[in-house]
């Protein structure tokens, strides 16, 4: 049996299943040099970015992550994206990611969409621990996951090679309170 899509949704923005014309504003965020500067993936053509879609809209394949199209509630606007990555059921925990085009940024799209995903994450999947790692020069994110309420558990020094040079991730965590 299929299950459904869960849609979720807040005062100006609904998470909502990939659909096929989603495609070409994920390549639009997913090979931006601004977006791509701190996240873990990006893609150089449309055809590379087809096997991320498949990725994102496959519910019922996809046991490691689940990932909403970010729209405006007024007008379906695409804004981005976020979900969770590497879902452990065993250790009930995730990570999260989040990504927005940067026409989007600075008008609260993160951080009204962020915690309808935990609180999927915490309530529907029945996860105790959200992770977010972050570039630490990422200064953005991190501000964004202190207003999140995550808490910055440490930094991973020089634990990743990206662009030929050693980089360092700060982690953040968000544990459920019961």
């Amino acid at each position: 049996m299929r299950r459904k899509f869960p849609i979720l949704e807040s005062e100006r923005v609904v998470l909502r299943q990939f659909v096929d014309s989603d495609l070409k504003n994920v390549f639009k965020g997913l090979s931006h040099p601004d977006i791509i500067k701190y996240y873990g993936i990006s893609f150089d053509s449309l055809d590379a970015t087809k096997e991320q879609m498949k990725w994102f809209a496959d519910l019922e394949k996809n046991e490691t992550g689940i990932w909403w199209a970010v729209c405006s509630k007024d007008d379906g606007r695409f804004l981005g994206a976020g979900g969770l990555n590497d879902l452990s059921k065993e250790n009930k925990k995730g990570e999260i990611g989040f990504w927005l085009l940067p026409e989007n940024w600075g008008k609260g799209f993160m951080t009204e969409s962020m915690p309808l995903i935990f609180n999927y994450g915490f309530n529907s999947i029945g996860l105790h621990r959200i992770e977010g790692f972050v570039e630490t020069e990422n200064e953005n994110c991190k501000k964004a996951l202190a207003r999140l309420k995550f808490n910055l558990e440490g930094t991973m020094r020089d634990c990743e090679i990206k662009n030929n040079a050693f980089i360092s991730l700060d982690i953040y965590a968000k544990i459920v309170v019961k």
